[in-house]
């Protein structure tokens, strides 16, 4: 059985991404509250797998998981994307016409903003969960109060759909990594089959640093597919680079990496694991 830590409550995304990922596999989820518990979930115990969101096609990239990731010194082993339905669901014997506010974690209330603005008189409310607020609302029996969620986890408490695909756009997904202590790497990923590459690196203030970089990888045949900066906190304008890079040549993909080596600071290889489709 894999322990797998999730932020985020039975019901949520990261629980239907879970089981999508390893499908077929007995699972014991491990719910927290928050994204710096998942990690040390996997610091307390090494046999824990974490699962966690690292960007969306509408809300974009969440920029402190990247930090987290990089300071937890876990082994990015694969990634998963999740297509991302909302619904809103309330109470048994509640209605449009009863409820007046709509609990949710804040991307999917942006995710369902033109939903929410046709319907001005509900207001809405941030949860720290999706998953979570339908879970509250019908524990505690919260007339009146609704929440944005998955159909999936509304049932799972026992609410009433009034809605369902209610997210603003259809081509909405959201990419996760999966990621464990680097002991356990071995046994969850291969190398061999490993087509995509995570690494995180900064550049002297030199002029055209970034670009010598992208012209090794172009010449390498290396596919970068994600760029992120983030500030490196307490060292004015210097930035961390997130990179994400595809291959179908491992030799030439570490060929790259040993040419980009020299003219960047403090590179660090995230992962090398299967890229999701």
């Amino acid at each position: 059985m894999k322990r797998i830590a999730i932020q985020g409550e039975l019901g949520s995304f990261h629980d239907i991404a879970a089981h999508e990922y390893f499908k077929g596999e007995q699972l014991q989820l491990i719910c927290c509250e928050t994204f710096e518990q998942v990690f040390q979930c996997v610091k307390d115990d090494p046999t824990v797998i974490a699962m966690l969101a690292i960007e969306n096609t509408i809300a974009g990239s969440l920029l402190h998981n990247y930090e987290l990731l990089r300071m937890s010194g876990t082994t990015v082993v694969g990634e998963h994307k999740l297509h991302i339905q909302h619904c809103i669901c309330c109470l048994p014997d509640d209605d449009w016409e009863t409820v007046s506010e709509v609990h949710s974690h804040p991307v999917a209330l942006m995710q369902c903003r033109q939903f929410l603005a046709g319907h001005s008189n509900l207001k809405a409310v941030e949860a720290e969960d999706t998953a979570g607020a339908a879970q509250f609302i019908a524990e505690n029996k919260l007339h009146g109060q609704a929440a944005i969620c998955n159909a999936s986890a509304a049932r799972m408490y026992g609410m009433k759909v009034l809605e369902d695909s209610i997210e603003d756009n259809k081509h909405n997904f959201t990419r996760f990594l999966i990621a464990c202590n680097p002991q356990k790497a071995s046994f969850e990923r291969s190398l061999e089959e490993a087509d995509k590459a995570s690494l995180v690196f900064s550049l002297p203030h030199q002029e055209g640093s970034l670009s010598k970089v992208l012209t090794i990888l172009s010449f390498y045949d290396i596919n970068l597919t994600k760029i992120q900066s983030l500030p490196v906190i307490g060292h004015e304008w210097e930035y961390l680079f997130y990179v994400d890079v595809t291959y179908d040549n491992l030799t030439r993909y570490r060929q790259s990496i040993d040419a980009i080596t020299p003219l960047v600071k403090n590179i660090k290889i995230l992962g090398e694991y299967k890229e999701a489709h």
